[in-house]
């Protein structure tokens, strides 16, 4: 037979076999949820194409904290609770580790080396294990000198240009980012090469990991067929050479500066060094250093995928920070003026806050956790768990192979555990709750799977809310006859994660004198950044 017709073979025997074996997939105890509207794609085609995260929400509210549905021929569970989830995914992590199979983004556009969509294997586990030695808490500290420094700019750039406020909050992140993993800084997010190529991989790799979008998803055998049948695999091929190309190039580039004693302390460089050590190729430490995640082109309506746990690094502050801000829009009055009183006792007005500070900041400490629970980043949880083997939770079968997602949205803004849910109140955070977890949220995931980078997240974001209060008066913006202009605090993008959409902002220095020692620290900070920016 020819190589066409053993893929129509193929395609065909993996229909057929997905009619045959459907009905006995069926279980009386599996999860409640809403009946499948074919056998071919059961739930698929009811799942919204925009913020599905509220339909999921939805669900969970009519049929209980654990929800089943008929993905095509995968079945999937939807958490709607804290403890369900940490019932799930904590303590059941042994067997809930996994990952759902990404045939478009994994296996073709990444050639199986993105760990964060790697199911629960020994790649996975060496790719977890470096990355959990690099960023956890202890780990974490020696990234705040730079998180300092990177900070003091975005200050100056809010005093400067306050209207371009989230541009100076996403450059501070992604330049936190990059000068951890490569040691070079990014002066411009539109126009730096590095943040551009990155861009255009994400890009690519955000629009190849739409669910429903390619029928290879729901039919593998579809991978036999020759590839002048199948333009979509050609077009992923070519992109992955792209990145190969650029991603190895900027390893190279800092291996070219070890050896000529040139190269800052970074994450790459740590890499390199203990190759060895990790049993790493350089093609592993290319994709392990470089698909950070970073925010798209002016105008886009394309939203990222996390792909490393830089996403953590770049997304969740900088899109946190913009959820801060619009949350100092619409309930400024209800906690600015406790905040900066806590501030102005603590700190005082001759200098700016420091991590030292944040110890003896409670206030601050319950707005940056409120903002992460709040208007959730993750908004579906991040990338979905994987089961790797059946079992029972609280009288219900979760199949093996079940792709399950915990709903972040329906999680942070269930009433049970946070009565009013949408209204921004940091009181919430200033005594201990009855809540599953370290954080008394569950912005950073579970299990096996927690995000690494959520140290050096919560850093950035507890950090600059401290110093954005102690300097800066923010408030709804006003329009020409003087009128206060309303936010919409529902507006968000859509994707695997959501940051709010443009919206008008007042920011004002509380008076001359933060000017001027925002000035000075700046000024200061940049002499001592000299070093990364060759």
């Amino acid at each position: 037979m020819s190589p066409l017709e053993l893929g129509i073979c193929a395609v065909l025997a993996s229909l057929i076999a997905a009619f045959i074996l459907w009905p006995k997939s069926k279980r009386k105890n599996l999860p409640p949820g809403p009946a499948p509207t074919s056998w071919l794609v059961g739930n698929r085609n009811q799942v919204p194409a925009e913020k599905p995260w509220r339909w999921f929400q939805e669900l969970n509210n009519q049929y209980g904290p654990v929800v089943y549905l008929q993905m095509g021929r995968t079945p999937t569970v939807v958490i709607g609770t804290a403890q369900a989830a940490w019932d799930i995914l904590e303590k059941k992590s042994g067997v809930t580790s996994s990952r759902p199979r990404f045939i478009m983004g994994q296996e073709i556009l990444s050639n199986n080396l993105r760990g964060l969509m790697s199911d629960a294997g020994p790649f996975w586990r060496r790719w977890r294990r470096v990355l959990h030695g690099s960023f956890m808490q202890k780990a974490s500290d020696k990234y705040k000198p730079i998180q300092n420094l990177e900070s003091k700019q975005m200050m100056a750039e809010l005093v400067r240009t306050p209207s371009k406020y989230r541009e100076s909050l996403e450059r501070y992140a992604t330049s936190v980012v990059v000068v951890i993993t490569y040691g070079r800084r990014v002066h411009d997010i539109f126009n730096d090469e590095v943040v551009c190529l990155n861009r255009e991989t994400q890009e690519f790799l955000t629009s190849v990991n739409i669910p429903g979008k390619y029928l290879v998803e729901s039919v593998p055998a579809m991978l036999y067929l020759p590839h002048f049948l199948t333009p979509w695999r050609t077009a992923a091929l070519r992109q992955r050479e792209r990145d190969k190309a650029y991603l190895t190039r900027l390893v190279d580039e800092v291996k070219s500066k070890m050896e000529h004693g040139r190269a800052q302390p970074s994450f790459c460089r740590q890499l390199i060094e203990d190759r060895e050590k990790n049993g790493m190729s350089d093609l592993e430490i290319a994709y392990t250093c470089g698909t950070f995640p970073v925010f798209p082109k002016a105008g886009s309506s394309l939203t990222r995928i996390t792909g490393t746990p830089f996403g953590a690094g770049v997304e969740t502050t900088a899109g946190s920070l913009a959820s801060f801000m619009l949350a100092c829009a619409a309930f400024g009055p209800s906690f600015i003026p406790k905040a900066q009183k806590e501030l102005d006792a603590v700190v005082g007005p001759d200098r700016m806050p420091t991590f030292d500070d944040l110890e003896n900041l409670p206030y601050i400490r319950a707005i940056a956790s409120e903002t992460l629970r709040w208007r959730p980043v993750a908004v579906l949880g991040g990338t979905p768990h994987a089961s790797t083997d059946g079992f029972v939770y609280d009288g219900m079968y979760i199949p093996k192979g079940s792709t399950i997602i915990a709903n972040l949205w329906g999680i942070h803004l269930n009433p049970a555990d946070f009565p009013d849910p949408h209204r921004f109140d940091p009181e919430r955070f200033m005594s201990k709750r009855d809540y599953p977890g370290p954080w008394q949220h569950s912005g950073f995931g579970y299990g096996r799977r927690v995000c690494p980078g959520q140290f050096l997240a919560t850093n950035s974001v507890y950090f600059n809310i401290a110093r954005i209060l102690w300097a800066f008066n923010i408030s709804k913006a006003r329009d020409e006859n003087g009128n206060e202009i309303d936010v919409d605090t529902l507006a968000y993008t859509d994707g695997f994660n959501s940051v709010p959409l443009p919206f008008p902002l007042s920011i004002t220095p509380r008076s001359p004198s933060h000017v001027a020692i925002i000035e000075r620290e700046n000024e200061m900070a940049q002499e001592e950044m000299r070093a990364y920016d060759s």
